[in-house]
């Protein structure tokens, strides 16, 4: 039966325009479909969904009047989340299929992938996810169409009660009164959505892979019942997926806590949740990397601060911090009834250093820089070894600058980040403008200014960049740098922030040419973001095997027999005299199993001698990851090692 406003929008006439500007007008209303044969039947075909006035919506659905449209296919951007979406819904077909009273709750698209909860008596095995798999294409072949429909909320409150479905139901009684409810049918099985979806399940295609099950609390509130969660990951075509599997694999063997044990260069323990133990060898490394930037920032004008651990509350609150990151702050209260922070940054700090002193507009731009040891509370489920800490320390700097000079510090900054990424093996570098958020601090009018300011000073420099609505800092907008690894992976490191507010609320001031106060602009910035982050990219980026000027351990010199340990004793002492980071392994074992010991341990170059090598003054130097080795003078080796250790910054 057709209904009254189907009615009335079929006596609608449409005028749609496409994304070249073209309109093509219509007497009646249509749907995406109907729009997409029109244009071609080669986009009849490809297409998925449709985008009505910037709204991602189904390819059945009616549109009358004025529209601007653009039609959705698998190549597009958002293609992946419509096709994760609809995986999850085949999913939760496909269980309840399988194993018939299982309570499906919620199943969003996730970024590489999908998920969806389930509540069920017996636990899911490996076993079980590929037959829920099997099922799945089952259910694909049968290429069923998704239909949307509305439903009166106690109606569908009935439904999924009278099935059992008590998760779904509550779902459905939470909704705003104002809230559409939607069911959308695959066949005979339904599942309460929003939507969009695909036209039908066939267009879900063979791409997807189901990875692993965890436990999850109903809304995610610990207090609730456990359920059963399926991780799984979907792409667009099989390709994508073999591509993103062997990424999976890849990440898996380059990842930093098992090398971090092989290599014995830092752990965790219960003692200490979220802060690193760091061995030798891993605050070798460490120091090697800071001395690196420290040398950096030397060579750019940047003078180099400490400021105190604890400050009291009095002055996270006069920034705001204690309003925004309360619940992120470690605290600590003293016998006279003071409360003290550990701090979660350090930008405070640096303006009571500013402060300290009249600045006059001859001393800006003042750049003022610190490897500042920050504590932040993070849940101890989102911890991930180096990657997510409690204790961390940042590269972190604020330049205090006019605002005339933010172009210019904003080049000169951006040259230097990317210079300092290329160093570290980085050259795939995206950037991203974040503007203000919903929570912030600061009149509008200053972040117009703010972010006018960045706008103008990011363009100046050069660098192509993408919008992130929203995800500025809650002072200032800033720019996201994002990395891309070896293996494709992105990481967002360093961050240029521009805050007009901070300087206002702590009164800091320079005296101007005219003689007057006048506020500086506050200029945050970070390359690595926090050194323990950026150790564990660089460690999963090189699989390990460090470059040379990186490595905590160089060069490792091994002896064939005991004949040789005065002479390998020499070698070592050489080296170490040319300025080089040298083991020497003299112990009682077979010369294949040390090779093998410190190949695990990612040593870059191997030495080794005996009694021919020692005869002739020689080595023999084997490369991490080579099966041959070369015979070369002891001399010629130390000067071609010593050459190649010094680094970007020799």
């Amino acid at each position: 039966m057709t209904s009254a406003s189907e009615q009335r929008d079929a006596a609608t006439a449409t005028a749609v325009t496409l994304p070249d500007g073209s309109v093509r007008r219509y007497d009646h209303a249509v749907t995406g479909a109907h729009i997409a044969a029109d244009i071609g039947p080669g986009l009849a075909k490809a297409a998925i969904a449709i985008r009505v006035d910037g709204d991602l919506r189904d390819l059945g659905v009616t549109i009358a009047g004025e529209a601007t449209i653009a039609i959705i296919t698998r190549k597009s951007d958002e293609a992946l989340e419509l096709i994760r979406h609809d995986t999850a819904h085949v999913m939760a077909e496909a269980v309840q299929e399988l194993y018939p009273g299982t309570q499906v709750t919620i199943g969003p698209a996730i970024e590489d992938g999908f998920y969806y909860d389930f509540a069920r008596d017996l636990p899911f095995s490996i076993d079980d996810l590929d037959k829920i798999e099997a099922k799945m294409h089952e259910i694909i072949t049968r290429d069923a169409p998704l239909l949307r429909e509305e439903w009166q909320r106690i109606d569908a409150i009935r439904h999924f009660s009278d099935k059992g479905e008590k998760y779904k139901a509550q779902i459905v009684e939470e909704l705003p009164p104002s809230e559409t409810i939607t069911v959308y049918r695959q066949g005979d099985w339904l599942d309460l959505c929003r939507g969009p979806h695909l036209p039908s399940t066939g267009h879900v295609g063979k791409g997807f892979k189901l990875l692993k099950v965890a436990g999850a609390y109903w809304r995610g509130d610990s207090r609730n019942e456990m359920l059963q969660r399926i991780y799984g990951t979907s792409w667009r075509d099989e390709k994508e997926l073999k591509a993103h599997l062997f990424q999976l694999e890849e990440a898996e063997k380059r990842d930093h806590r098992r090398l971090g044990r092989e290599m014995d260069l830092f752990h965790f323990q219960e003692e200490a949740i979220g802060s690193a133990f760091w061995h030798p060898k891993g605050w070798t490394l460490y120091r090697v990397l800071q001395s690196y930037i420290r040398t950096r920032l030397e060579a750019a004008n940047y003078v180099e601060v400490r400021t105190p651990q604890l400050i009291d509350r009095g002055l996270w609150e006069s920034s705001g911090h204690w309003e925004k990151f309360r619940e992120h702050m470690f605290t600590a209260d003293t016998e006279d009834g003071r409360v003290l922070a550990l701090k979660p940054m350090n930008c405070p700090g640096h303006v009571q250093i500013f402060k300290h002193g009249i600045t006059s507009y001859r001393d800006l731009p003042l750049r003022m820089a610190e490897f500042g040891s920050c504590h932040r509370y993070e849940p101890s489920g989102a911890l991930h070894g180096l990657m997510r800490v409690r204790a961390f320390t940042q590269d972190d700097a604020h330049i205090f600058c006019t605002e005339d000079q933010i172009t210019g510090e904003t080049r000169a900054f951006c040259d230097l980040l990317m210079s300092v990424y290329a160093d570290c093996g980085f050259t795939d570098v995206a950037v991203k403008f974040a503007d203000r958020p919903e929570v912030r601090a600061g009149e509008d009018a200053t972040w117009d200014k703010a972010e006018s300011a960045l706008t103008a000073a990011v363009e100046a420099s050069g660098l192509d960049y993408t919008l992130n609505p929203g995800e500025g800092a809650f002072y200032g907008p800033k720019l996201e740098f994002v990395l891309r690894d070896a293996i494709g992976r992105d990481w967002q490191c360093g961050t240029l922030q521009v805050d007009f507010v901070l300087p206002e609320r702590l009164d800091a001031s320079y005296i101007g040419e005219d003689g007057e106060k006048h506020r500086p602009v506050m200029l945050h910035r970070a390359i690595l973001g926090s050194f323990e982050r950026f150790i564990g990219i660089l460690i999963e980026n090189y699989a390990g095997k460090m470059p040379l000027w990186l490595a905590p351990v160089q060069i490792v010199v091994a002896t064939i027999t005991s004949d040789a340990d005065d002479y390998a004793s020499d070698v070592t002492a050489a080296l170490q005299a040319a300025g080089l980071r040298v083991e020497c392994d003299l112990r009682n074992e077979k010369i294949g199993y040390k090779i093998r010991e410190h190949s695990v341990a990612k040593a870059p170059v191997m030495l080794v001698v005996g009694k021919n090598e020692m005869a002739d003054r020689q080595v023999a130097m084997r490369r991490l990851g080579g099966k041959d080795q070369e015979i070369l003078a002891l001399d010629d080796a130390i000067d071609r090692l010593a050459l190649e250790a010094r680094g970007p910054m020799a």
